[in-house]
């Protein structure tokens, strides 16, 4: 009987986007969505890998926006730091609902709701099996949540910072607007930075880029993709 291969990386923290949580609603959470994202984390889960989530509040509120109506930039995006609360509470209630352990970690507390941020504690939690989501973004206004993505991820010694998209990977230009778009399978996060290619903002690259961390662009709506990564297979875009 031939032996189930182990997975390449041990720990992973696996970024989502507020809006991906809405489909194509564009606001509010779509049920189906969520549960699709907790099965392909389940998948993940079951592999034995230790799994870390940060997920956006662009689906509630986000923070640049407000200032369009009058909303202080700083007030603004704090609001979107509680959209995010409200979005991992949703993943971790479908995520319970599947009998896997999940906890939500917020930068901002409120004890009453979820535990606040240690990363002692958080590390404990991802030791015995937990899957762990971390809300809040890092606590502080005028940063995203792709830096709080790549700050947690090399906080808790994650192998692998996955990003999920709309799209299969990074291309040159908008593979919406430009047909003729090519896909590139590796990128530098310094090619990254020089072309401009909007993969994350220019803090969590660089981020990633100082503490060596590997970081995929995929499109976790593509059934199975997040495992196929976890197995070593050529999923998306890898930036290193």
């Amino acid at each position: 009987m031939e032996e189930e291969s182990q997975p390449k990386y041990k720990r992973i923290l696996l970024k989502l986007s507020g809006e991906a949580l809405a489909g194509q609603n564009k606001v509010g959470i779509n049920p189906e969505i969520v549960s699709h994202i907790a099965r392909e984390v389940k998948k993940a889960y079951t592999m034995g890998v230790d799994i870390a989530l940060v997920i956006g509040g662009g689906n509630i509120f986000r923070g640049s926006v407000g200032t369009s109506i009058g909303i202080e930039r700083a007030t603004g995006d704090y609001m979107g730091m509680l959209g995010t609360i409200i979005n991992a509470l949703a993943v971790q209630s479908v995520l319970e609902n599947m009998q896997i352990p999940t906890r939500v970690m917020t930068a901002i507390e409120m004890r009453q709701v979820a535990e606040p941020y240690i990363r002692r504690r958080a590390l404990r939690h991802l030791e015995k099996r937990r899957i762990v989501i971390f809300a809040a973004g890092t606590g502080n206004p005028f940063f995203t949540t792709d830096t709080a993505a790549a700050l947690r991820a090399i906080e808790i010694g994650a192998d692998l910072l996955c990003k999920a998209t709309k799209v299969d990977g990074v291309y040159d230009k908008d593979p919406v607007k430009f047909p003729e778009a090519n896909k590139m399978n590796t990128v530098s996060y310094m090619d990254v930075i020089k072309q401009q290619l909007g993969v994350m903002d220019y803090t969590a690259v660089s981020l990633c880029m100082e503490n060596k961390l590997l970081l995929v662009v995929f499109n976790l709506f593509d059934e199975g993709s997040l495992a196929r990564i976890l197995n070593g297979e050529p999923v998306g875009t890898k930036i290193l």
